[in-house]
């Protein structure tokens, strides 16, 4: 038994904390054909209380037995222990290829482990000082045009969206993607809206089947691999250097240690799509929920300000010394809100977890917006206290807290998101106060990303 991740908080922080937002859609019961349009329109939706109660739920879906796992030793055992065993959907290969190829993410077998080694030394913790460096400089000039234009209402995940992808372009290419900024928000944009919301026939037909909605993501990829191709060769005219100077340089320069062979030029495209995706969209969402959250609890904000306004946190990489409320904020917004917010693997082989037999086919989930939430696992789970992440508090289970996944694939870029995210925060707090300036009801919304129903206005008070 996993006690409950909030006993015995650290005391000296008795900050007046927020009643727990709407905490998620309510489900309501419904045929299995309806489900799968719940899908489409949310997936959060899908899961009703019974998923917040139990450890494991079984049951069958198109067919197949699916299993939901809340259990933190069963969680190991299919992320680490028998990883081999299990595979991507096709359903996950239908709506992310398009988007990331076969890079790092969706690669598989021998291909993933040999990604994984030639990757690994482009994230390496030497790095985070200039990310951190980047991400202060970026996340001040992008406060100050704000201020120039004299803007007194701002959408912040418009905002984060857009600065994310500033940090990622001088992060990877030590250049401005300004001019292509534009293109690149609507691709995204438009392909979260339209083609990455699962189709019944993507979910009912079995890899190797085409689908309508996947000729349509092949016309999307060719646009957007042209554009990300354009960006590659605008970059390449700089030159390579070594040592490297930027996430691309390392990742041309990449090699793997055991046989010497680096990225061709599509693996490489294929790694910057991942890197652009993953390291923009998802932590302008960890920040928007992050800054959300705080505009809940004016006193904890204040706290947050007071500890960014206490150190230069652009002269090196925050750390959980040097910033550890505005790092348990951004932990507890991602258990809250995990942008990723479900893992689902297909079994390859007959294999038995949680006391359950499963045959080739059949569907193993965690998803951590359930977990993160678990009665079981959490006390007062809907609640947003970042005293859970202070040091002192009690330790959390390992497998209990999965916003960046677990075990082998574990996301390679999680501490580069969390400096990222912490430092962004902190230049923000230290310069405005955050209020909201209309309706702050949120209904979080899941089809590829836990992303705001609606735009959330704010306002940006100096301090």
């Amino acid at each position: 038994m996993v006690e409950p991740a909030s006993r015995a908080l650290k005391p000296g922080a008795d900050w007046v904390l927020p009643r727990p937002p709407r905490p998620r859609p309510q489900p309501v019961p419904r045929p299995q054909w309806r489900t799968l349009l719940q899908l489409r329109r949310n997936a959060l939706a899908s899961w009703g209380e019974p998923a917040y109660r139990e450890r494991v739920i079984a049951g069958p879906f198109l067919g197949r037995l699916s299993l939901l796992l809340n259990e933190p030793a069963a969680i190991r055992r299919l992320l680490v222990d028998d990883a081999e065993a299990y595979g991507r959907t096709a359903t996950t290969l239908r709506i992310l290829h398009p988007m990331i190829g076969d890079g790092l993410f969706l690669a598989e077998g021998d291909a993933w482990r040999w990604q994984r080694r030639t990757v690994a030394p482009v994230f390496a913790p030497r790095q985070l000082g200039l990310l951190a460096a980047i991400a202060a400089r970026r996340t001040a000039s992008a406060l100050d045009r704000l201020a120039r234009e004299r803007r007194s209402v701002v959408d912040l995940l418009g905002f984060f969206q857009n600065l994310a992808l500033e940090i990622a372009g001088e992060a990877l290419f030590s250049l401005s993607l300004e001019p292509h900024a534009r293109r690149l928000r609507e691709h995204v944009q438009r392909y979260g809206e339209r083609l990455a919301r699962p189709s019944p026939l993507d979910l009912l037909l079995p890899s190797g089947w085409t689908t309508p909605a996947e000729l349509l993501r092949r016309r999307f990829a060719r646009s957007w691999f042209a554009l990300l191709r354009e960006i590659v060769d605008e970059r390449r005219e700089r030159g390579i250097h070594e040592p490297p100077r930027d996430l691309f340089d390392a990742l041309v320069l990449a090699r793997d240690p055991e046989t010497g062979r680096g990225f061709s030029p599509r693996e490489l495209l294929d790694q910057i799509a991942t890197f652009i995706l993953a390291g923009h969209e998802t932590t302008a969402l960890a920040l928007f929920w992050s800054a959300y959250l705080l505009a809940l609890a004016p006193e904890l904000q204040e706290a947050a300000a007071a500890e960014a306004l206490a150190r230069d946190l652009s002269v090196e990489a925050p750390s959980p010394a040097s910033a550890p409320l505005l790092r348990a904020v951004v932990h507890e917004a991602l258990r809250l809100y995990p942008p990723a917010f479900a893992i689902v693997r297909e079994a390859k082989r007959p294999v038995e977890i949680a006391g359950q037999r499963l045959a080739p086919g059949d569907i193993v989930v965690v998803a951590p917006w359930v977990l993160h939430r678990h009665l079981g696992l959490w006390e007062e789970p809907d609640r947003f206290d970042p005293r859970r992440f202070l040091p002192g508090a009690p330790p959390i289970d390992r497998f209990a807290y999965l916003p960046f996944g677990a075990g082998p694939r574990v996301c390679i870029g999680a501490q580069f998101a969390l400096v990222e995210a912490v430092t962004v925060l902190a230049v923000l707090l230290a310069r405005h106060r955050l209020a909201f300036a209309g309706p702050r009801r949120v209904l979080p919304v899941a089809v590829v990303t836990t992303h705001p129903d609606r735009p959330v206005p704010f306002r940006l008070l100096p301090r």
